[in-house]
């Protein structure tokens, strides 16, 4: 099945991708065990990463070889220039980016499990760092060959993905939640990569194949993908299911295994733009994968000589 969306030619627009939403710091531990109530126990390692879906999913296409854009709020304390910084020194352009003056930036607590690489998430985010729709930048969200946004601030992505879809350019969701405004945000988003439990959360459904397909039909979507962490994915596209292995890597942290899988998808889209679905899936899978070998959002990011690597051997789950 080929990929269903029409992307621009390489060099038609000044950057491949564009990310619109989160950008966040990271404070991770790891524990030898998930913490109890009235516990305590000595921390085995503590790091301060930059990472956030959208963020995150721009260091992916840079790495992966795509000319990336990031458009959203960084604060104006410590935090938020350390984000910024750390995107600007992968070679994502930060210029249509803000600094809200007097907001702290995003950030995160993450308590990773030892045993497993499983991460439980505590997060915090300033309210000036949101957008309103007047403060969406219509030019830089549809200066690439396609557009990928977060559902954190549906009105202010669905403005985004308005202008994109206006312009002919694809867009990809990154969606986590159920949120108010939701569906009118759906309804602009020709690829809904979702994550583990939203397909239910939203349709009601608690089978997985018939909850994508409802989702799909109902917003007229080209493909719509639910991520299942080690399992891989389920994707439904034109009336078909397609179920993408996960690959099996020593796992430290899941943490950003999902923003790097959507960023991997919209890079192997860029990649093979009239190309097998199958494969795409594929090659997201496999960067997700890759990314849990090392503690933090974007550390195990791979090269593409990574990512064929894995492609080429038989490490399915």
């Amino acid at each position: 099945m080929r990929i269903p969306f029409s992307i621009g030619p390489q060099g038609s627009k000044p950057f491949d991708i564009v990310g619109f939403g989160l950008n966040s710091v990271d404070l991770l531990t790891v524990v030898g065990e998930f913490p109890t109530n009235n516990s305590k126990q000595r921390l085995q390692r503590f790091a301060r990463m930059p990472g956030g879906q959208m963020a995150t999913a721009m260091v992916v296409a840079a790495r992966l070889g795509w000319k990336a854009r990031y458009v959203g709020s960084f604060g104006a304390d410590e935090f938020g220039a350390l984000s910024r910084q750390s995107l600007e020194r992968e070679g994502v352009d930060v210029m249509a980016a803000r600094t809200v003056p007097g907001a702290t930036n995003q950030f995160a607590v993450i308590i990773v499990d030892a045993r497993t690489g499983k991460r439980t998430v505590l997060w915090d985010r300033h309210p000036d760092l949101s957008m309103t729709l007047e403060e969406v930048p219509g030019d830089a969200v549809t200066s690439g060959r396609m557009l990928i946004v977060d559902c954190h601030e549906t009105a202010a992505a669905t403005q985004a993905a308005r202008y994109a879809r206006e312009a002919g350019i694809p867009t990809l969701i990154d969606v986590e939640r159920v949120r108010p405004g939701i569906s009118d945000l759906l309804q602009h988003i020709d690829g809904i990569v979702a994550a583990q439990g939203f397909p239910e959360a939203l349709t009601g459904c608690d089978d997985p194949e018939r909850a994508i397909e409802m989702i799909g039909r109902e917003f007229d979507a080209g493909l719509v993908t639910v991520t299942l962490g080690e399992e891989g994915s389920l994707t439904w596209c034109g009336g078909r299911r397609i179920r993408t292995p996960g690959f099996k890597v020593d796992c430290v942290d899941s943490t950003g295994a999902g923003d790097v899988f959507r960023g991997a998808f919209a890079a192997a889209c860029l990649r093979a733009p009239s190309g097998e679905l199958e494969e795409a899936l594929a090659y997201a899978s496999a960067t997700a994968a890759l990314n849990c070998r090392a503690l933090g959002g974007r550390a195990g990011i791979p090269d593409p000589q990574e990512v064929e690597r894995l492609l080429a051997t038989p490490s399915r789950l």
